[in-house]
């Protein structure tokens, strides 16, 4: 066999898609019964017929990543674009919406509109500055971005000087705009403000207003997976499940290994094969602060105070900025906020198909200390509820997954740390090390392409693209261009 790819998530198939389309024989070995990782739709038992997406929900990266472009996955499958990218209802009855058409976000912000206007505004204007300088490799000048890009990444990364110090209010008069923002920040799950949050932000929060915005697939995150896989076996490769690799007895013979897992797992395979100095940096590697999933069956809509609100993919439940920071600080220090940050999403929103019976699935996450084993349903429905009064009485069902149990589906998701690496200034640059190649191993023929290597997080394949790339050129001699060709 030529290559085996441990680990299903969208990197893994990234990688095993590129290796297949080289003509090399691929297998895939997932643990678990079923294959995607962190993109994974399920039938959880809560009501019949209906679907939940068990860790990613929204997909801005589905067709801003370079990969899934050039793989053509917006012609695979179905995005559904939300008018309102995301929301954030504020205690007031007020809220802040991020339209995905720009001038109605600007006129909805007031007099920080024009504020908005020039800061995402402009990064959304043109894109490619922003994804090269968020989405590389962090070692090289990605492809594209010279030289119609520079200017674009200059200027996000001043917003992330801004947006990332105590200066992050100086742009802005009202809180509604700043809020808005923050609630993009708390994606990374991490002290607020900080530079990596902003660069979260800033991201996110540019795409929103371009493209396709934060589309929602049809049918749940698990059809990213679903033309992932499809191209894999149509170029010859395999994947089998239930498939643990906890040693190298567990790996077939190949010629090329790429490891889309933590690097500790990484670590406990390879043992002595890596060299003394990459093992020791690869265990300093630090896992972040957590979040604790809860998914829903709601009898109808959520009850917003807000009615736009409804029209959103996303909604960040967090109240103001202030309390946003205050929240994510606590978790920081090891406590449970007394109001947490929630992430809400109800794909019935642009997906009608996903109710069933009168009913629908609604996805929602709370940030959490790492580790922590408690239920948090509760605090999920009184935070809602504050800004959704009577949202209590559509509930039907519920199911939560606590964060010391979120790596019983993704082992990945160490204490759960759905980012898979604390997202902070060093590890923005040296994830998982600082070596001049962050995804060989040290060992032969050994590749790292999980979400701890550049770019990070997010389900953009691109940890898998760069991996294979480099692999294909060294083990097997094979040069590709700077992107697969559908």
């Amino acid at each position: 066999m030529d290559v085996v790819v441990v680990g299903s998530g969208p990197n893994g198939l990234a990688a095993a898609v590129a290796m297949a389309r080289a003509g090399l024989s691929v297998t895939v070995l997932e643990a678990r019964p079923t294959i995607g990782g962190g993109a994974r739709t399920l039938d959880l038992g809560l009501a019949d017929g209906l679907v939940h997406d068990v860790c990613s929900a929204v997909h801005p990266m589905a067709w801003a990543s370079p990969f899934f472009r050039a793989f053509g996955l917006g012609r695979r499958v179905e995005l559904l674009v939300p008018e309102v990218s995301y929301a954030q209802p504020l205690p007031d009855g007020r809220a802040g919406l991020a339209w995905h058409d720009l001038d109605r976000t600007v006129d909805g912000l007031g007099e920080d509109g024009p504020a908005w206007r020039s800061l995402v505004g402009a990064l959304s204007r043109s894109t490619a500055g922003a994804v090269g300088a968020a989405l590389g490799d962090k070692r090289s000048i990605p492809a594209g971005l010279v030289p119609g890009g520079l200017v674009g990444a200059a200027r996000f990364g001043l917003g992330v000087l801004e947006q990332g110090t105590p200066a992050w209010g100086v742009r802005f008069r009202g809180d509604v705009a700043p809020a808005l923002l923050t609630g993009v920040a708390a994606h990374a799950i991490t002290p607020l403000p900080s530079p990596a949050a902003a660069g979260t932000a800033l991201l996110l929060a540019s795409l929103a207003h371009a493209g396709q915005g934060w589309p929602i697939p049809r049918g749940g995150s698990g059809a990213i997976v679903g033309a992932l896989v499809e191209d894999l076996l149509a170029h010859g490769g395999t994947v089998v499940t239930d498939h643990p690799v906890r040693s190298r007895r567990d790996l077939p013979d190949a010629r090329c290994v790429l490891f889309d897992t933590t690097p500790r797992t990484l670590v406990d395979v390879l043992g002595d094969e890596l060299p003394a100095r990459r093992r020791a940096a690869l265990e300093r590697y630090r896992h972040g602060d957590a979040a604790a999933k809860v998914d829903f069956v709601l009898s109808g809509p959520v009850p917003w105070a807000h009615p736009d609100v409804a029209r959103a993919g996303t909604v960040h439940v967090g109240g103001t900025r202030a309390e946003m920071a205050h929240a994510e600080a606590e978790v920081h220090a090891g406590r449970h906020a007394d109001l947490p940050v929630c992430l809400v999403s109800d794909p019935t929103v642009v997906d009608a198909t996903r109710a069933h019976g009168g009913l629908r699935p609604l996805w929602t996450y709370a940030h959490v200390p790492a580790g922590s084993d408690v239920d948090v349903t509760e605090a999920v429905v009184r935070h809602v509820e504050r800004y959704a009064p009577g949202f209590r009485d559509v509930i039907v069902a519920s199911r939560c997954v606590p964060a010391a149990q979120m790596s019983d589906h993704n082992a990945n998701y160490v204490g759960g740390d759905i980012s898979a690496g604390a997202v902070n200034l060093r590890q923005m640059f040296a994830r998982p090390t600082a070596a001049l190649d962050p995804y060989a191993s040290g060992a032969d023929g050994v590749y790292l392409c999980s979400a701890a290597t550049p770019p990070g997080p997010g389900v953009h394949g691109l940890g898998g693209w760069y991996a294979a790339t480099r692999a294909l050129r060294r083990e097997f001699g094979i040069r590709v261009g700077p992107l697969p060709v559908d």
